[in-house]
Order: structure tokens, then C-alpha cells, then sequence
């Protein structure tokens, strides 16, 4: 039996197991505009939430092996789409991002990121699934006998495998002093790192994430928005932004901007996450 965890939609913790929903908590959170905008939930409920994650196993095949990974670009702005873009335009060589039914991947292809990293979130833990594996390809897969989420580690196998400028999604702070250590320590090597999943975070942890990333999302985040807001020196977004905190993380944002158009013209009165945590 494959278990699958996930925090997602308001935080909620969500289990899923061989392909059903088998557990919803409560969400942290009451409101998400971007579910409010694309999934008209006004309020997120544990029915609300357990009816779009049985959406999406029906729509993708989210946590089963008929999971497709590969997605178009549908030029929104969010940290899959930047990667996405990056790769595509082989300013960075691979990402290392994490995927249910396999853990932590590698990834060098553009339309596998959005697919990975757009359509699921705050994976917790997961358990293998051969087919999803398959489809990645197995050499991509950090542990394709566990599916661990081990971001360290697939960035020492990219290395390894000879890929140069790598990106890394960071859902918290455990791997940063590890990531930062490598990045300093191998010449023509370099390390980008993006922070995903940043709700409820403490505030000793955002400012530590913060620090350390080169573009971070606001999420639901009491601090990342409080500090960002503040500190950042690239802003995109108002409902959720995505912060750039380095001159790198800019011009990665900037890019992303140029593709899609360039910035949509400021909202009067922007709806914001409820609570902010």
C-alpha cells in the first residue's frame, strides 16, 4: 500500500492512500485567494479540500500511477514556473525538487518542473509508485526503493552527475547550513535556492529561510511576509507574493516577468490569505 502525506490547501494535513482520500485535517487557515479565484472555495472546509485533492487524482492522476508530470507553460507566476523557465532557457542546468511517488528528483527538463512542482505542494512524505518513478526515470530518483525527500543529497548526485548551476526547492531549515557548506565549497558550482511552503513557519525559521534563499514565497506566512515586505529587493504578486532576497533571484523573477508580459497592473484592495500564521 502506498501512503502519501501532504500539507496543503490552508495546511490542512492530508493522507492518501492507494489512490483515496483517507484523512483531512483542519486547515490552519480560512481563506486562499488563489483557491478562491481558481476553485471558487470561499471558505476552505475539510469537505472543500478533500473534494480538490479527489479532483486532482481524477485530473492527473495525483499520487497514482497514472500520474502525468509533464505540463504547458499557462504563463501564471509561481516558483514551478520560474524553474520551469530557467531550465527552458538553460540558465540553470537541473532542479532538485521533491515529487510524490518518488521523493526527492532531479529535474533538467522545463515542462516536467510545472508538472512536478506546480500541481502538488507541501509533500510531507511519500512512499514509492514504480510507474511514477519510471516516468521521471529511475537515475532522476534520490531513493526510488523509499522515495525519501532528501534535497541534500540530490544535490550532491547532480553534482555528481556534472550539472553546474542547480536549483533547489526548500520547504525549511534543516538542509540550508548543508546547502550553503557545498555552495561555498566547490568552485564552479552554484546553488540557487527557492522556499516553498513557508505557512506557519516560526519566526526563527523564516528569518533563517529568508537569509538564506535567493526567491521565497509569502505562502500564509505571518513573518516571511512581515520580514519580506521589508526586505526584499524584487517583489512580484500582491494576493501571494514571491519575494527575491538576492541580485540572482531578481534576475531569475525578472526573466519569468519578460515571458509572460511583464507585471499585471496593481489590484485595488488585493485579497490576502486569512489568517496570516
Amino acid at each position: 500500500m502506498d501512503e502519501h502525506i501532504i500539507e496543503a490547501i490552508g495546511k490542512a494535513k492530508i493522507v492518501i492512500k492507494d489512490g483515496k482520500v483517507v484523512e483531512v485535517g483542519e486547515p490552519e487557515i480560512d481563506y486562499c485567494p488563489l483557491f478562491h479565484k481558481h476553485r471558487n472555495m470561499e471558505t476552505l472546509t475539510k469537505e472543500a479540500i478533500k473534494d480538490n485533492i479527489e479532483f486532482r487524482i481524477k485530473d492527473f492522476g495525483m499520487c497514482t500511477p497514472q500520474r502525468e508530470i509533464k505540463m504547458k507553460d499557462f504563463l501564471s507566476f509561481g516558483i514551478s514556473e520560474t524553474i520551469s523557465t530557467l531550465l527552458k532557457e538553460n540558465i540553470i542546468d537541473c532542479a532538485i525538487m521533491v515529487c510524490e511517488g518518488c521523493g526527492t528528483v532531479i529535474i533538467d527538463d522545463s515542462e516536467t518542473a510545472q508538472g512536478v512542482g506546480g500541481r502538488v505542494s507541501g509533500l510531507v512524505k511519500t512512499s514509492p509508485i514504480p510507474e511514477i518513478i519510471e516516468k521521471i526515470g529511475k537515475d532522476k530518483v534520490i531513493n526510488p526503493e523509499n522515495a525519501a525527500v532528501q534535497q541534500v543529497k540530490g544535490i550532491e548526485l547532480a553534482i555528481d552527475e556534472g550539472y553546474k548551476n542547480i536549483a533547489v526547492t526548500v520547504a525549511g531549515t534543516e538542509d540550508l547550513n548543508e546547502i550553503k557548506k557545498i555552495n561555498n565549497s566547490i568552485e564552479d558550482v552554484n546553488i540557487y535556492v527557492f522556499g516553498v511552503h513557508t505557512t506557519g513557519l516560526s519566526e526563527e525559521d523564516a528569518i533563517e529561510l529568508i537569509n538564506n534563499c535567493d526567491v521565497i514565497t509569502a505562502c500564509a506566512s505571518k513573518y516571511v511576509w512581515e520580514i519580506c515586505e521589508k526586505e526584499a529587493i524584487f517583489k512580484v504578486g500582491e494576493s501571494i507574493p514571491i519575494y527575491a532576497m538576492t541580485p540572482k533571484g531578481k534576475e531569475f523573477m525578472e526573466l519569468r516577468l519578460e515571458k509572460i508580459g511583464g507585471k499585471q497592473p496593481k489590484k485595488d484592495n488585493p485579497k490576502h490569505p486569512q489568517p496570516l500564521i
